[in-house]
């Protein structure tokens, strides 16, 4: 009987550590995906600001050919020319630029998506786990049910003695 009961007294300590497990586990993923959306908002600001540095370097390739038209025409002065220099001059100044933030938004970007997809796997690595412990939570669940079924048999079995 007292093994029975030390039995008993285990499997509900085992019962409740895998319970503490799952829980500190789906509070994991929900965590995770928490950051995940956070994640996948920032990738959105990100492919946002990549869509308007595009806009603006496609403006500065208008205003540039546009220079260089009023360039070729222009050169009948030389104070044309010389404005028309500087606004070339401008306009490379501001590509390189845009350039420079197309590159690095566009490796920004290549890094939240790493690390989204290192996230993803993350979260179905917890899921499985999780899916794995629920088995086992169901296993020692049907376990138990029969231990007390066999004790109650048991103590049926005593009394009639």
């Amino acid at each position: 009987m007292d093994k029975f009961k030390e039995k008993l007294n285990a499997l509900r300590v085992e019962v409740d550590t895998h319970m503490a497990r799952a829980d500190a586990a789906d509070t994991e993923v929900k965590k995770l995906t928490e950051e995940l959306t956070l994640r996948d908002h920032e990738i959105l600001s990100l492919k946002n600001r990549l869509q308007r540095a595009e806009e603006d370097l496609e403006k500065a390739d208008v205003r540039m050919a546009a220079a260089k038209v009023d360039l070729d025409e222009g050169e009948n002065t030389k104070t044309v020319g010389e404005t028309l220099m500087r606004k070339v001059s401008l306009l490379e100044t501001e590509l390189d630029s845009a350039e420079s933030n197309l590159r690095e938004t566009t490796e920004k970007l290549r890094q939240m998506d790493v690390k989204a997809e290192h996230f993803e796997r993350k979260a179905t690595q917890f899921e499985n786990e999780r899916d794995a412990l629920e088995k086992k939570y169901d296993e020692l669940t049907v376990e138990h049910k029969e231990l007390k079924k066999e004790l109650e048999n048991t103590m049926a079995s005593l009394h009639d003695m």
